[in-house]
Order: structure tokens, then C-alpha cells, then sequence
């Protein structure tokens, strides 16, 4: 389900309330723990959370660097947490500390998904967010990008 809105208010507005009452607590927690040096927007039909043009231009498709994003779609939500799978070690380290909380993980290619606000391992998803301020977020990416141009 994307969204038209063109403001997080809007965006949750449109959400029927006990859904708009989970996103508003994830993001909540994302709003906690995210470092400085991102944005809060609405970008892709979801709530986002990027570094702007302004701090790092040189996007390969000349959009800002989405760091984490929160979505309502059709059956379940999404948090997208893409410091999460910058490396094989992040990735599951997390999936590792999520299996530990007990609590049932359903992922995507780049997503969590969930159905409920008790689905979530609220301190690990707070902690995933808290794991890269906005320049070493894009140092990791600029490396990445480094690397894949030398295959």
C-alpha cells in the first residue's frame, strides 16, 4: 500500500487507529535513538528516515541515503533498516540478537515486517537505529561503493 501522503501526519492520519497507534510507537523509538544528521520525510510512499542531499549528493540514483524507514502496507508493517544489511556480520548479528528476545522475526529482503507493536524487540530495534550516525553510515556506503566498482 503506498502512500500518497506528502507528510508524516498525513501519512498517519490515513492509518486506522490502532495501526496509526504501532507506527506512531516505532517511530517513537526511531525517533529516540536515530543519531544526528538525518531526516524524517516522506519518501517512497513510506516514512524515512535519510541523510540529505545537502550532507551527501553522490547517490547512485540521485536520491538521498535511506537509512531506516517505517511502512504501512496491506497486511503488516515494515522497518526497513538498511544499516542493518550494509554487512553479512551486521545482518546476523541482529537476526541473532532478534531470535534471542524470543520473539518470532519475518524478514524480507530489507525489512522486518510485523503485525503488531509486541512483535518487535523495541531495545534491539533501538539500538539497530542508534548503531550509525549519519557519517559513518555514509563512509560504510562510500566503501561498499568502493568496493563493488573494483570486481
Amino acid at each position: 500500500m503506498r502512500s500518497e501522503a506528502v507528510t508524516v501526519e498525513q501519512y498517519l492520519a490515513e492509518m486506522p487507529e490502532e495501526r496509526r497507534k504501532t507506527v506512531e510507537a516505532v517511530r517513537q523509538i526511531i525517533l529516540d535513538n536515530l543519531p544526528p544528521g538525518y531526516e524524517e520525510v516522506m519518501n517512497w510512499g513510506m516514512i524515512t528516515y535519510q541523510v540529505p542531499l545537502e550532507t551527501y549528493p553522490d547517490t547512485y540514483n540521485d536520491k538521498p541515503l535511506m537509512y531506516a524507514a517505517l511502512a504501512s502496507q496491506k497486511n503488516h508493517m515494515s522497518l526497513y533498516l538498511t544499516g542493518v544489511y550494509l554487512d553479512e556480520t551486521a545482518r546476523k548479528s541482529f537476526v541473532e540478537q532478534y531470535r534471542a528476545t524470543g520473539k518470532k522475526l519475518d524478514v524480507a529482503k530489507s525489512c522486518v515486517r510485523f503485525k503488531k507493536l509486541e512483535d518487535l524487540p523495541l531495545q534491539l530495534i533501538g539500538k539497530t537505529i542508534a548503531a550509525y550516525d549519519a557519517a559513518s553510515f555514509i563512509a560504510r556506503i562510500k566503501s561498499l561503493r568502493k568496493a563493488a566498482k573494483q570486481k
